[in-house]
């Protein structure tokens, strides 16, 4: 328990370095394009009050702000024009770029050399994560084909119906 909690600590205290490490990743990154639209600052603000809250959401805390967080940054890369794809790749990345940092980081006795004989672990995370990634993409894909096709009419007349609701309730 006093092993990770140093290594929580670790995290918090270089959450400065761990979120520009990221935002420079993400940004290289040729899966997520779209992250351009992102103001390279406020992506860095955002990933480091993640890395700074993260002892006390991993102590069981605050369930609700984790949603409440990540609901807001997905509205936000929404509102940039970020695809789903691209915010689950950043969320990856994220825990990735975390990983790195604590492999780095670890100096002899450090819980890290445990955590590092389980690379299984390490190799599942790193597949269910493409998996989502990619499950993401296909979804998108299909709605899009889908939605191509069906929507413009219907969007039209909903639009046109919207418009004579609004004028008969006004």
């Amino acid at each position: 328990m006093i092993l990770t909690h140093r290594l929580i600590r670790l995290i918090e205290t270089h959450s400065d370095e761990l979120a520009g490490a990221l935002r420079d990743r993400i940004h290289a990154s040729s899966v997520l394009p779209s992250y351009s639209n992102v103001p390279p600052e406020e992506l860095k603000g955002r990933v480091k009050e993640i890395y700074e809250h993260l002892g006390h959401w991993l102590r069981g805390g605050g369930e609700a702000d984790i949603e409440r967080r990540y609901m807001d940054i997905a509205v936000r890369r929404f509102s940039q024009k970020v695809p789903l794809s691209e915010l689950i790749w950043a969320i990856v990345l994220t825990e990735q770029n975390l990983w790195d940092f604590l492999t780095r980081e670890s100096s002899p006795g450090f819980d890290v050399e445990i955590l590092a004989e389980d690379e299984m672990l390490r190799m599942l995370d790193a597949f269910f994560d493409r998996a989502i990634y990619s499950a993401a993409k296909g979804y998108e894909k299909a709605y899009a084909e889908t939605h191509t096709h069906e929507m413009g009419p219907d969007v039209e007349r909903t639009t046109q119906c919207l418009g004579k609701v609004t004028t008969s309730i006004n």
